[in-house]
């Protein structure tokens, strides 16, 4: 039933009202769904539709959350590579822009894949400090979770 909401909800903002950035968010949006539901290969068909759109009209700040929501994706399908490549794209972006918050989650995202995946510890813990100096800074309670995540791989890097 949402799946045929948000289709019908595509079609009239493009064809009736011209709006991208909507159609841009509403294929974002159900991308999310269907990667949600394990339909990767659907998941990753809207993400770059709507990837397209928000690099046609400017949109920085929903490009930066695609490309990380296709990094996830890359990376739960062991496309590590590829996920890391979202994942610097997105950095890139959301350090234009100013996002410190997206930033700091896609550092830590970053740093648990290089150490999970490719044995990178040195690389990985620079990556999620730096996440962890963006939420102390904040004074996010996100902070908490990085440490546990800087202790994690540094257990993991001493073997």
């Amino acid at each position: 039933m949402a799946h045929s909401l948000y289709r019908s909800s595509i079609q009239q903002r493009q064809e009736k009202i011209g709006h991208v950035q909507g159609k841009a968010a509403t294929l974002h949006k159900l991308a999310g769904i269907y990667a949600k539901q394990g339909e990767v290969a659907k998941a990753i068909a809207f993400y770059e539709k709507s990837l397209k759109l928000e690099e046609k009209i400017g949109d920085v700040q929903e490009k930066a959350a695609t490309l990380h929501c296709l990094a996830i994706i890359y990376a739960d399908r062991g496309d590590v590579e590829e996920a890391i490549t979202f994942y610097q794209e997105s950095l890139e972006l959301t350090g234009t822009i100013g996002n410190v918050r997206g930033k700091a989650a896609t550092f830590a995202m970053l740093g648990q894949l290089l150490a999970d995946k490719k044995g990178d510890f040195e690389k990985a813990l620079n990556y999620v400090q730096q996440s962890l100096d963006i939420f102390q800074h904040l004074r996010s309670p996100d902070a908490e979770t990085v440490r546990r995540i800087i202790a994690e791989v540094q257990r993991m890097a001493d073997g």
